[in-house]
Parts: structure tokens; sequence; C-alpha cells
């Protein structure tokens, strides 16, 4: 598991290099202020969370409690906040509604928080 989510959280972070070079040189023209923005935002924190996930997955072993649930946790919240934004940013330049996928922005942030709390939390136990 340890490995996949070194392999994961690397890809993740080599996508957002790629995605902020994409935005740099070639996003700045098509899309809004806002939209630029929230793409900026989106690889951003997409950066981070994958550094941080790739960092802890590689030391797993150093820690007393269990990472697999906590580390699938925080992919899945960085996931789902990046990709969302991606994906409203997308639609709304593409001019198509899509309200629906709002809510999946603070789901994946709430559980980005919790997941790297909870770690914090039982780092802190043990």
């Amino acid at each position: 598991m340890q490995k996949q989510v070194v392999f994961l959280s690397g890809l993740f972070i080599m996508l957002s290099i790629v995605l902020g070079a994409m935005g740099a040189h070639a996003l700045k023209q098509v899309l809004d202020p806002e939209s630029f923005n929230s793409f900026e935002v989106a690889v951003r924190y997409q950066g981070f969370l994958s550094m941080g996930i790739f960092i802890l997955a590689l030391n797993h072993d150093r820690f007393s409690f269990p990472m697999k649930r906590i580390l699938g946790a925080m992919i899945i919240g960085m996931l789902l906040f990046c990709v969302s934004i991606y994906l409203l940013v997308a639609f709304k330049t593409l001019h198509y509604p899509i309200s629906f996928i709002g809510p999946f922005t603070p789901i994946g942030g709430a559980i980005s928080i919790i997941s790297w709390f909870v770690f914090l939390v039982r780092l802190i136990k043990n």
C-alpha cells in the first residue's frame, strides 16, 4: 500500500507542476481572472497536499500507528478538493452549468483537514 501511495502522490506532484506550467503559459490568456485564481489555488493545494502525503508515505514505518486509512483519506480529500475546482473552472469556461460540483470542494477540504488532524492527534498520543 505505501509504495502505491508514494507512487500516486509523486504522480500528483508531477501533475501539479504540469498544470501549473500549463496555467502560467496557456490558460492565463483563456481564463477570466477569477477562474485563473481558482485554478492556481487548486494547483497550489494539490502540490502541498501531495508533498505531505508523499513524505508521510515514505516515512510510514516511523509511526507507531497504521497510516493506511489516514493516507487514503488525505488522497480522497485532495482529489475531491482539487479536481472539483478544476472541473468548475473548465465547465465555467465552456459555459456549461455545473452547480452540482460545487459542494465537492468544501467536502474535499474538510476531509483533508480532518485527516491531517487525525494524523496529528495520533502522533501526539503515541
